[in-house]
């Protein structure tokens, strides 16, 4: 070796001493780590993100109008108001994060009381960029102290650590100046005198830099184990918890994104709690709380865990839930599909836009659910039983509901819609589509709902009986749902036993074209080349649920509802809490944020868009579910 090269070689593991590679958050977070959610690798992430239809599209210069105007009314309306009030410039540190962002939540000898609560982290690796940090967090503080803000200065283990300490009324003020109007907020909202015998709690949040690593927290203690996790201490690490370590070599492992929770502590307390609460409530009449915990499976329950994951076949995402089938009872029971076909049956027509079938024993899932409502209250019990004894009696003595309904259910639950026939949100709402639920003897069921038809209200028990192609079709009129000029829409609840299935519809032409499907004529679904192959990808048909929907179409109907009827959006927005942000101070409404006309013609972002197809599994672990959309071929 060289003597340059040696003085070279010299010089830069030295410049690389304090400032060794942070470790991944397996390692990084400690084993009481109760959640997580992590980029472990966010220039990996931002270019597999940045190449996918989703960013292409955002960036695409024939919808750059629509999107300025949002992005900017954003910016004016909710960004730099929080900037202003906390001193900080979010794209300072936005470009930051090089290698991990990670949010994670500690147990902290968290116990279900308010003291001590849960521990928050948010941790970002700026890897190259850390000097760069080092003077944006300078700037803060320097901030922060011009505007008064209460600072404390404190070391953690050699790191010094700005605590600012904010009180919880100060935090929602915030909150509510960002989300509604506050020129209005002044002229009609009444002046609170200031109650002293409320409590004001204080919040902490302490920030600070460990080498490439921005720390912020909610408590000394939970950031004291990050930093001796960072020099290799003693502090037991995340990735020897069993359960995690579990998920994380069957899922995270090549996630570009991944969470996690660790279930079983949390459903410890809960079930501590309803005991508790169970010994206090002594009425004979009020549920036993001990056993809610229990029976409706949540003791189960190890953990819940998602990763998504860019490839440039397409995006991939997955939802696990950690019920183990040992111990799998309640809702996780109820909800596990059972292993067998769920592929699109010869008879769904290739133009379906959205189909989903779920072989789910529904006579199971029914006796499950039942036994849990017995458990937990003998009362609601009971009166569950006498109606199952006493339903339909009025019309036919010898009537047995649990015979003739529940002793009829199968195992197949199927569902598939068509495109709406107009182009308005109402008519997105009603598009035509078709719901069938797989029966033993479907014609008994059918005529089973007609006899139990005395339990609904008034209004619907006018039951009309016709035939068509030698079935009888069973109809009754829907109160009429309200249209955008005031007047009202009827429609018809109509259901036929055919092939197996009890068939149900509220599109008359659904229901009939389902009954002339026998002929084989048509082309289907299961027949198109694309959702099979890319069933492939998330386990096939052959695992008790399957779906497919095609988002080109969706979407282009979507786009053209919202372009042709902004003002039924603008008034479902009247109700929800932004209501006054989005009247706008000049009256412009919902246009002056999201201006639907301002969308390109749909064909010219078309290519965007292709089709997605989800799956549902159980195995011994647990439950999961998974998505996959594949690029679209212009692409």
């Amino acid at each position: 070796m060289n003597p340059p090269f040696k003085i070279f070689a010299f010089l830069a593991s030295v410049s690389m001493i304090g400032y060794g590679a942070v470790p991944p958050p397996e390692k990084l977070l400690p084993a009481e780590t109760l959640a997580v959610i992590t980029v472990p690798d966010c220039a990996k992430a931002r270019a597999a993100q940045g190449a996918n239809a989703s960013s292409r599209l955002w960036r695409d210069p024939a919808f750059r109008p629509f999107k300025d105007k949002l992005v900017n009314k954003i910016t004016d309306e909710f960004i730099r108001p929080l900037e202003h009030e906390w001193g900080v410039k979010f794209a300072d540190y936005t470009g930051l994060a090089q290698g991990q962002l990670t949010f994670a939540v500690l147990q902290n000898g968290w116990q279900g009381n308010e003291d001590p609560l849960p521990a928050w982290l948010l941790l970002i690796d700026a890897k190259e960029k850390s000097s760069q940090l080092r003077t944006n967090l300078a700037d803060l503080r320097k901030k922060w102290i011009e505007g008064g803000k209460k600072l404390k200065t404190e070391k953690i283990r050699d790191v010094e650590f700005t605590t600012l300490t904010v009180s919880g009324e100060d935090v929602v003020k915030t909150l509510e100046k960002s989300f509604s109007d506050s020129r209005r907020d002044k002229e009609d909202s009444p002046k609170e005198k200031p109650d002293s015998k409320k409590t004001n709690p204080k919040i902490t949040i302490a920030i600070g830099q460990s080498e490439s690593l921005l720390v912020v927290g909610s408590d000394p203690k939970a950031i004291e184990k990050i930093l001796a996790r960072q020099s290799g201490g003693a502090v037991p690490p995340l990735g020897e918890q069993a359960a995690f370590d579990a998920d994380f070599q069957a899922r995270f492992r090549n996630a570009l994104v991944y969470g996690w929770v660790h279930f079983k502590p949390i459903g410890d307390v809960l079930h501590r709690l309803a005991s508790e609460a169970g010994a206090k409530d002594k009425s004979p009449d009020s549920p036993d709380w001990s056993k809610i915990v229990t029976v409706t499976g949540l003791a189960g329950l190890k953990t819940i865990s998602f990763n998504l994951n860019e490839t440039p076949e397409g995006s991939f995402g997955e939802f696990h839930l950690g019920a183990p089938a040992a111990g799998r009872i309640g809702i996780f029971k109820i909800i596990a599909s059972e292993p067998k076909d769920a592929s699109p049956p010869p008879f769904v027509p290739a133009d379906a836009v959205k189909f989903q079938r779920f072989r789910l024993d529904v006579q199971k899932a029914w006796n499950t659910l039942e036994s849990a409502i017995t458990e937990i209250s003998p009362q609601m019990g009971g009166g569950l039983k006498l109606i199952l004894e006493t339903a339909g009696k009025d019309k036919d003595p010898n009537f047995d509901l649990r015979k003739e309904l529940i002793g009829n259910l199968g195992d197949d639950i199927i569902s598939y819609q068509k495109s709406p026939r107009g182009s308005t949100l109402a008519d997105l709402n009603s598009a035509p589509s078709l719901f069938l639920l797989g029966s033993p003897n479907a014609e008994k069921l059918a005529a089973a709902l007609k006899t139990i038809s005395s339990l609904l209200p008034p209004q619907l028990t006018n039951i009309k009986e016709r035939e068509l192609l030698g079935r009888k079709v069973y109809s009754l009129a829907l109160p009429g749902t309200p249209t955008a000029d005031g007047s009202s829409s009827q429609r018809n609840f109509s259901y036929s036993a055919s092939g197996g299935y009890l068939a149900m519809s509220t599109d008359d032409a659904m229901l009939e074209t389902y009954l002339r499907s026998g002929d084989g004529t048509a082309k289907t679904l299961r027949d198109a080349a694309g959702p099979a192959d890319a069933a492939q990808r998330i386990g096939g048909t052959g695992t008790g649920m399957f779906g497919f929907e095609n988002t080109r179409e969706t979407m282009r109907v979507t786009l053209e509802a919202l372009k042709n009827d902004s003002g039924t959006v603008e008034r479902m927005l009247a109700l929800t809490p932004f209501a006054a942000k989005l009247s706008g101070k000049d009256g412009k409404g919902l246009k002056d944020w999201i201006d639907f006309s301002l969308l390109p013609p749909f064909d010219q972002i078309a290519k965007y868009f292709y089709f997605a197809v989800y799956s549902g599994s159980a195995n011994a672990d647990g439950l999961s579910y998974k998505i996959f959309s594949p690029t679209p071929p212009q692409l």
